[in-house]
């Protein structure tokens, strides 16, 4: 039977031949995954089992990010109970003020994550990981207490749609367009339960950044999984960094998807997803005359090197537009030490902008940013919902870096080739 990327990899940890779409299946776990919010109550869940054990010290991550630097008591609380957690079981993986990170980026960063990998967390973007060529997915905080008890984890395959991609994209296009342009055409649930698999020659103009970008967002159109093809930029990027050995696993030429959705990156233009979903988008030309309060770049989605660069590059030598907040949030501490030595930490302090220690922060409303009524933010985040970023009546317009750059530079939403 012909199989899918994700159908061979979940097949392969079930100890199966072959799985088919809607087959109940239970797989073993490669690495589990918590945070700050999420954690706590999987932690209360797993001392209901009644185990005095984790299934391997070493492939449980817990990342201190969401509220981290603790931003007030409860806070600091939930996190107290993480670490004590992570001391009494002696959990290997425990990242905390000074070594945590964004969770998306810092795991594949320390190499916990790679081709083959069979990955839950419980936190809906951990469908980043399917960029290096992994099944990984979101589950709910029982799900991940059971996965820490016993190292598996119950499934129901998906089945797919294929997402071809070709061309080369240009100047300040990125993933976060390619993605962003992809829930525009399919919607907000126009992958739902199913996994995003893509393929085609332009894949190989696309760098690990940019597919970590648009795997993180398959969740957004209501995807299992996002899924990329392992190819020399994958193995250039985990050689030497990733812990276990990768397996790579290959669709069959045969294998069924239930539609095929083709893109060609030469036609692409920078893309902004309009409130309140990121399925309402319009490409940065359409975008007149959008007055903004403020701007972030950082996340789980475009808090990577390579992001800030793009956005240095655009800012460098020029102000923040009077009356705009710009805050920028590099996503890991390896990210942060980078841009300082090349001076990208300098070109956004003398632009005007403030730059955070590594947190998810306003992504998700919870600190360093929060919008008060009937204001609006260009973010390079990953979701715009009502009341996401801050007060019910803000607005957040989700971009890529170049598009966020520009905008902090005009206070409207700008085309980056025009700044």
């Amino acid at each position: 039977m012909a199989m899918t990327m994700t159908q061979k990899i979940l097949a392969a940890h079930a100890g199966l031949k072959e799985v088919k779409a809607g087959q109940l299946i239970e797989a073993k776990l490669d690495m589990v995954l918590g945070n700050d919010i999420t954690a706590p109550v999987a932690i209360n869940e797993f001392e209901k089992i009644g185990t005095n054990s984790v299934f391997d010290r070493e492939r449980i991550a817990l990342v201190m990010d969401h509220f981290t630097p603790n931003k007030d008591i409860k806070a600091a609380e939930q996190v107290k109970r993480v670490r004590e957690f992570a001391r009494e079981y002696d959990i290997v993986n425990f990242f905390d003020v000074g070594q945590m990170g964004v969770e998306h980026a810092l795991l594949p960063e320390k190499g916990l994550v790679g081709p083959g990998d069979c990955v839950i967390g419980a936190d809906s973007h951990t469908c980043t990981y399917g960029a290096l060529g992994a099944f990984s997915t979101g589950v709910g905080s029982t799900d991940m207490a059971a996965g820490m008890a016993t190292g598996k984890a119950w499934f129901k395959v998906p089945s797919a749609i294929k997402v071809v991609l070709t061309g080369i994209p240009r100047e300040f296009v990125g993933g976060k367009d390619v993605i962003l342009h992809l829930i525009g055409l399919i919607g907000v649930d126009g992958a739902l339960y199913r996994s995003l698999e893509f393929c085609g020659e332009g894949i190989k103009h696309l760098s690990m950044d940019d597919r970590f970008a648009i795997a993180n967002m398959a969740i957004e159109a209501g995807a299992k999984n996002g899924i990329f093809p392992v190819d020399e930029v994958t193995m250039e990027y985990v050689n030497g960094r990733f812990m276990r050995q990768p397996v790579i696993f290959e669709a069959d030429p045969d294998a069924e998807y239930d539609s095929v959705v083709e893109i060609n990156l030469d036609t692409l233009r920078p893309t902004v997803a309009f409130p309140h979903l990121p399925e309402n988008t319009k490409t940065v030309d359409e975008c007149e005359n959008v007055k903004i309060d403020q701007v972030v770049i950082g996340s789980c989605t475009n808090g990577r090197y390579e992001d800030l660069k793009i956005a240095a590059e655009i800012m460098k030598g020029k102000k923040v537009a009077k009356g705009v907040r710009c805050i920028i949030i590099p996503a890991t501490q390896e990210v942060y030490l980078r841009a300082l030595k090349e001076g990208l930490i300098e070109t956004f302090i003398e632009s005007g902008a403030a730059v955070s220690t590594p947190t998810c922060g306003p992504c998700l409303g919870g600190h360093m940013g929060i919008l008060a009524s009937g204001e609006s933010a260009v973010a390079t985040t990953n979701r715009n919902f009502v009341g996401r970023m801050g007060h019910v009546n803000s607005k957040v317009y989700l971009a890529g870096p170049a598009v966020a750059a520009a905008s902090a530079l005009t206070g409207f939403i700008t085309d980056p080739e025009k700044v």
